[in-house]
């Protein structure tokens, strides 16, 4: 299922002026703990996909509609959902996003 609350996603992401690209990964796919030294905004379109932060012990799940904020330096890793999971990602310069942040797609 994709989620589309009036404007698409994408367009909701660039109407704050990031540039989302769009990525997928298959049902269990893991990624293990590593940290970027840019933020990043994650968008889940379709599927699902739980991400942990090993130095909080917070483990965030999104579905579509919901939104990830990262900032630089924030190690995390990730678990695809049993029905795979595409997202729309979008990078920001270190500093632009204040903190780890789960919101809920209608929130944003």
């Amino acid at each position: 299922m994709t989620v589309d609350f009036g404007a698409t996603l994408t367009d909701r992401l660039r109407s704050e002026g990031l540039d989302p690209r769009p990525w997928s990964n298959g049902s269990g796919d893991r990624y293990a703990a590593h940290d970027h030294a840019y933020d990043k905004v994650i968008v889940c379109a379709a599927g699902s996909i739980r991400f942990g932060v090993p130095g909080s012990g917070d483990t965030l799940a999104l579905v579509p509609g919901d939104r990830l904020d990262l900032p630089a330096g924030t190690r995390h890793d990730a678990v695809v959902g049993t029905g795979g999971v595409t997202c729309l990602e979008a990078h920001l310069p270190a500093g632009a996003v204040p903190a780890v942040a789960r919101r809920p797609a209608e929130t944003w």
